[in-house]
């Protein structure tokens, strides 16, 4: 890969994490609930799935599942439900006392975060057709396939990882401003909406023909 064609790549990444989508709003969300520290657990997960879905279509199994209409169909309505089910559990979450003990002890465990970051990626079929149709426009045929995926790989988790960081550290601190029941009960809602939103454009998506 050259380097033009590296850096083309490497701008196409941050304009692809940084738009708002339901990676970003868990990032959020996370932030908002655990802090940045814990939250940051989120994100890890987040590119796991990444990583995940980049080898899929790599190995060339990316292709079947964005031609198998039923493939499609499951994962995109397990990420639908499962977006739904964030959404009622951010929106039904209690206010609670935000001082430094008590939020010590409201975060959760960096295996459920990383888990939870993981199945929202994972869950949007969406994310291979996406990568499917982009990866391939900066891949030179001339070359050694594997070390232009490893570094197309290594630059999007790098820059994704990034963004969501950021998402993640914006909400933790506007977790520190927050001291009434009634603006924390506020914010829940708005993510728990955030998530119902992020749902119902998933369900929207149609598979592309072929």
């Amino acid at each position: 890969m050259s380097l033009d064609t590296w850096f083309a790549f490497f701008i196409a990444c941050w304009v692809i994490s940084l738009s708002p989508g339901a990676g970003a709003v868990a990032s959020m969300s996370s932030g908002l609930s655990f802090g940045f520290r814990r939250g940051f657990w989120n994100a890890i997960g987040l590119q796991l799935a990444l990583i995940l879905q980049i080898a899929i279509v790599a190995a060339g199994v990316g292709a079947i599942l964005a031609r198998s209409e039923l493939a499609f169909a499951l994962i995109k309505w397990f990420g639908v439900f499962y977006l739904l089910y964030l959404g009622w559990k951010q929106w039904t979450s209690p206010p609670g006392d935000l001082h430094a003990e008590a939020v010590d002890k409201r975060r959760g465990h960096p295996g459920a975060l990383v888990l939870r970051g993981f199945i929202v990626n994972a869950s949007n079929p969406k994310a291979i057709v996406f990568i499917l149709a982009v990866l391939p426009q900066f891949l030179d045929a001339t070359r050694p396939l594997l070390a232009q995926y490893l570094t197309m790989t290594i630059t999007m988790v790098g820059v994704d990882l990034i963004v969501m960081a950021g998402y993640t550290g914006l909400a933790a601190r506007v977790l520190r401003l927050l001291r009434e029941p009634g603006q924390q009960r506020l914010l829940n809602r708005v993510f728990g909406g955030l998530f119902g939103a992020a749902a119902a454009l998933l369900a929207t998506l149609r598979q592309a023909a072929h």
